[in-house]
């Protein structure tokens, strides 16, 4: 398991060994969704891009 900093309040976040690029894990303290990249056998996380309303599209 890899023990991250949030990017907004820097508490832990804790990620799976077995994460994948794409999935997203959420802050337990603020609640800010990050989202997972795996490079060979490093795990980091960036910020979680907001979903936007298609609106019938």
């Amino acid at each position: 398991m890899a023990e991250l900093s949030c990017l907004v309040c820097k508490s832990d976040i804790e990620v799976e060994e077995q994460a994948t690029t794409g999935e997203i894990v959420e802050c337990e303290s603020c609640g800010q969704e990050h989202e997972v990249q795996v490079e060979a056998s490093l795990v980091t996380i960036a910020l979680a891009p907001e979903i936007e309303e298609t609106w019938g599209e």
